[in-house]
């Protein structure tokens, strides 16, 4: 039996002697194979890239890697060599019993000239091509085995080498980065849509879809009216119809950006006034903006579409909520920062009492504010307007 200490297991003692370690051309191809799978960040690609780039590395007839879940069972097994009708023919795939199960089970690499000679080895089913040579390694990241890489039927060759087992375990260490790596991704790519679907849900929630339910809930009585009082139920649609128009051009705003200064966040000051404009143009109040260049926070592109999504949460609130005729916007400097305020002549309204029952949205624009390192100040009582401030200093510039 040829043994390699810890590592490997192959049956006869009369194998032919093979080369112990890789030559320069086999060392030059194993770089090349690291290097092709480190650039690859999807899974699914990062996987069957590995299997194949094995697959050469060693001359391998066919190589798959086995991706073992809890329990010790194989949950995906991907492979190199077999076309899509022979893995069609086979059936179901492996699940981790006889020479792969070996090796999920005892953690360490097998080299065995001959699979049908070996006692864990437990056959083939039927319409699985016929298969002699083997060649087991486990993959591994941070110390947790993520998998195992088995090759079979070396070309050229009776069995696999030394050289080829030394080649396959130190890709194997590459291999595991690489899956784990593309893991990570995945997994930013899945926080990144969770935080993304957060944002959308409240730029929705305190705007359109509070202004549809306002609507929805304004036109409840209309049956009744239309009976008792015509006139005010026919102010009520008439409004009902206006409200709407304003969401329906938020909505499209919102989804199509028919504004990009408004929406994207590149460029605020020029968004903030397409903002106020938006909202003049509705006729619902009118909007004075005094705007400096000169005072623009230098947001990125995405901390712009946070301090954008504030002001028009603040337009709105004033327009819809508080009823005011004006509002005032008003962003200019402040010391080494920027200050951006909007005060209205609304009814106003108790801040104490806004934070704890959500009304106005100032939950949401508190959470904005902090987002790009701004300080929110509000300044209202009953009856007095409101005016809120949002300071942007060293922290809130780029």
């Amino acid at each position: 039996m040829t043994t390699r200490p810890a590592s490997t297991v192959a049956p006869h003692a009369t194998a032919p002697p093979v080369a112990t370690s890789p030559d320069a051309t086999a060392l030059a191809a194993l770089d090349e194979a690291a290097r092709a799978i480190a650039g690859i960040r999807g899974i699914d690609e990062v996987l069957q890239l590995i299997v194949d780039r094995v697959r050469d590395l060693v001359d391998a007839r066919y190589a798959a890697l086995g991706i073992v879940g809890p329990g010790g069972r194989i949950e995906r097994f991907i492979t190199a060599g077999l076309d899509g009708h022979t893995r069609q023919l086979i059936g179901d795939l492996p699940t981790g019993r006889g020479l792969l199960g070996l090796i999920i089970r005892e953690g360490r690499s097998y080299r065995i000239p001959r699979i049908a000679s070996h006692p864990d080895s437990s056959g083939f089913p039927a319409n699985h091509p016929p298969m002699t040579s083997f060649l087991g390694v486990p993959v591994t990241a941070r110390g947790v085995s993520i998998g195992n890489l088995y090759l079979t039927d070396k070309r050229g060759a009776p069995e696999f080498s030394e050289a080829d087992l030394s080649l396959v375990e130190t890709f194997a260490l590459h291999a595991g980065i690489a899956i784990d790596n593309a893991r990570l991704h995945a997994q930013a790519g899945r926080l990144a849509v969770a935080d993304e679907r957060d944002r959308i849900g409240r730029d929705l929630h305190d705007g359109i879809i509070q202004s549809l339910y306002a609507v929805s809930l304004s036109l409840e009585d209309v049956p009744e009216l239309m009976a008792e009082g015509r006139t005010e139920a026919e102010r009520r649609v008439d409004q009902a119809i206006e409200s709407l128009h304003v969401a329906i051009r938020d909505i499209r705003n919102f989804i199509y950006g028919l504004r990009p200064e408004a929406v994207d966040g590149s460029e605020v000051v020029a968004g903030i006034a397409a903002l106020a404009q938006d909202m003049r143009d509705g006729g619902l109040v009118d909007v004075v903006a005094t705007l400096d260049p000169a005072a623009d926070p230098g947001l990125s592109a995405e901390d712009g579409v946070e301090l954008l999504s504030f002001v028009r949460e603040a337009l709105s609130n004033a327009a819809r909520h508080a009823k005011a005729h004006r509002i005032d916007v008003l962003l200019g400097r402040a010391g080494r920062g920027s200050i951006l305020e909007i005060a209205d002549d609304g009814v106003g309204f108790d801040p104490a009492r806004a934070v704890g029952d959500g009304h106005h949205g100032l939950a949401n624009m508190r959470i904005r504010a902090e987002a790009i390192g701004g300080r929110l100040d509000v300044d209202s009582q009953p009856g007095a307007g409101t005016r809120i401030r949002l300071k942007l200093g060293a922290r809130g510039l780029r």
